[in-house]
């Protein structure tokens, strides 16, 4: 089988591409693309002996219909940098490959993610791990802001009187908060790498690691446009029903109440939401 080339992916190779305030994301390897997945899965067919329209065919084929071994042939390296918090729900996904910088080994650089006056806000009154649409007023922006800097600078300063007076960095920096940026190397195959767009580009998660998924996403469409576009089309932008909804969307087309109730019907609202701003922009 031979080498896959993508110009797209050759063109960005090594590109730093910015994220938060100090984060970034680079493409540093990648292997095989759209021609390997139709190539592993027919198996005994050789390169080019299929047409474009039917590749593109075969793979809308298999990840809508989830036959996804295919598409773990295609590997993809990534050079990340980002804050701790972040990282603790990017390492959720575990069927990847991690080196990440030790702060026993290594001494810490000093940069804290301090979020953008828009990104502060209430917590959300009906999901318990987000943030509410509701605007906090400026005066209490500003104050959040003051808590947060002020104490980055005094575990900043801490980590670094400790580091002076040689106390082990093993030590010296378990008081560093959850806002310190880490980086790592991280490899990942193909369908994995979609499951994680898959979830972290959904408006659910916390917007900081939305912004990793919307970059990553940009770079992957480099390696694998077909892979991506048949992935926006049967995954990132379909919507999925449990059977308590559809019984709802049932009762509703039957002009009766769907009968939900808590989160349940807010989440099936949601959707519904989405399907008629769906519907309104065709």
């Amino acid at each position: 089988m031979p080498h896959e080339i993508s110009s797209a992916a050759e063109a960005i190779l090594d590109k730093e591409y910015k994220v938060l305030d100090h984060g970034f994301v680079r493409l540093v390897d990648y292997m095989g693309g759209d021609q390997r997945i139709v190539e592993s899965a027919r198996v005994s067919y050789g390169k080019g002996t299929q047409s474009h329209r039917r590749d593109k065919g075969l793979i809308n084929y298999l990840l809508n219909h989830q036959h996804t071994s295919p598409f773990e042939q295609v590997v993809l390296t990534f050079h990340c940098k980002m804050p701790i918090f972040v990282a603790r729900q990017w390492i959720r996904h575990r069927t990847a490959r991690i080196n990440e910088i030790s702060g026993r080994y290594s001494v810490m650089e000093k940069e804290f993610y301090v979020p953008d006056q828009a990104q502060i806000r209430f917590q959300s009154q009906t999901n318990r791990q987000g943030r509410d649409p509701r605007e906090v007023p400026s005066e209490l922006r500003n104050k959040v802001l003051e808590f947060l800097i002020s104490g980055n600078q005094k575990a900043s300063d801490d980590y670094s009187n400790m580091l002076e007076d040689d106390i082990a960095r093993e030590l010296a920096r378990i008081n560093l908060p959850l806002s310190l940026y880490t980086q790592w190397y991280w490899q990942i195959d193909l369908n994995n790498l979609l499951h994680f767009l898959k979830l972290r580009l959904d408006y659910h998660a916390q917007w900081e690691i939305q912004e990793y998924g919307k970059v990553i996403s940009e770079l992957t469409q480099a390696v694998a446009p077909i892979a991506y576009e048949a992935f926006e089309k049967h995954v990132l932008n379909a919507i999925k029903f449990s059977g308590d909804e559809l019984q709802a969307l049932a009762n509703q087309l039957q002009g009766k109440d769907h009968n939900l109730s808590g989160i349940v019907k807010t989440e099936y609202e949601e959707k519904i939401s989405r399907i008629l701003k769906l519907n309104s922009d065709i």
